[in-house]
């Protein structure tokens, strides 16, 4: 299999030369969205050595967003070892003929909320009868399993295009919008309009998110690789969970160096995404980690939104079942 270097857009992170009995060459992750705290594991797995202990020479994170290449596609091709994405965009593609796996998770809760006014809020989804809700093109499958999964229909919830939420909901074009947790400030508006939220996964729609895709050539043919990279992640994000404050400075101040983020803002994000990552499951068997239940509970989610697969073409928690095997002084 052919690990490619990045295109030059891509910045290489630091990370040479590798100190492990394996040599496994260089390595590409493809990450979801911008380099922000979402990623903080990975990068203090390399900042760490990590990935050198683990066999690796160069560790690549190449950022996602809008405008990037897909990390089914880039796993896919072969041109990233790992990639990060959501169950949302990663079973279409499967159902489509990817021949990609979910082997992990890094939320064990999906971020997905529903925000309103403290004024008038919205507390439930029997609430949301009669309200004008903003949700964004990218957000509408989850948006879409979400009613399914409280009985609510279109004719029930006008839905409208989300184009900045926060100041949809402030100005009172919309009763409420669909966001994500880790963004929640409990603000809007410039009069700094009260706001409370609930999670989906609260309320009908449990499933994991930003989750960690390889190719079933590497689950196959290239297993002890993608162990070893999936055990230097567990041992970054075990880092970055007992020190938020560190991995924060981290991003901000080297891996997301260019997108000038505030410093209060991305630890605020860290630390409400040690609610999504960190459960009694976890707890138990190690980040990462996906149980059968998530795994049933995520598969039904996705059924929801009309997309029909199975667990078993989806996912295969065994690499990183062995990984806390043959390792379980990771599990905190």
């Amino acid at each position: 299999m052919t690990l490619a270097s990045c295109a030059s857009t891509d910045t290489p992170s630091e990370g040479s030369g590798s100190s492990g009995s394996a040599d496994y060459g260089d390595i590409n992750i493809q990450l979801s969205y911008i380099k922000n705290t979402e990623f903080a594991g990975e990068f203090l797995a390399i900042e760490n050595g990590y990935f050198d202990d683990a066999g690796f020479g160069e560790v690549t994170t190449t950022a996602g967003g809008s405008s990037a290449v897909s990390a089914e596609a880039q796993v896919a091709t072969g041109e990233a070892l790992i990639g990060i994405s959501s169950p949302l965009i990663t079973a279409p593609a499967v159902v489509q003929g990817a021949e990609i796996k979910i082997v992990g998770a890094t939320y064990q809760k999906n971020p997905f909320d529903l925000v309103s006014t403290v004024a008038e809020p919205i507390d439930s989804p029997a609430d949301l009868k009669g309200k004008t809700i903003a949700v964004s093109d990218f957000n509408s499958l989850v948006w879409q399993a979400f009613l399914a999964a409280n009985d609510l229909t279109t004719d029930d919830v006008t839905t409208v295009p989300y184009t900045n939420g926060p100041d949809q909901l402030a100005s009172g074009q919309v009763d409420g919008y669909n966001s994500y947790t880790t963004g929640f400030t409990g603000m809007v508006g410039t009069d700094d309009i009260p706001t409370q939220e609930f999670l989906l996964a609260d309320e009908g729609l449990p499933m994991v998110a930003e989750v960690l895709l390889a190719s079933q050539d590497t689950i196959d043919n290239h297993r002890d690789e993608l162990e070893a990279a999936l055990t230097a992640i567990a041992r970054g994000w075990n880092d970055a969970i007992a020190d938020p404050a560190n991995a924060t400075t981290l991003t901000v101040e080297k891996y997301g160096k260019d997108q000038d983020f505030d410093y209060d803002s991305q630890f605020a994000a860290i630390s409400v995404q040690q609610t999504l990552m960190v459960t009694p499951d976890t707890d138990a068997n190690g980040l990462l980690t996906i149980t059968d239940e998530l795994v049933d509970q995520t598969v039904a989610g996705l059924q929801l939104a009309d997309i029909d697969i199975t667990a078993e073409d989806l996912f295969d928690t065994s690499i990183i079942d062995d990984v806390y095997e043959a390792n379980p002084d990771l599990i905190k």
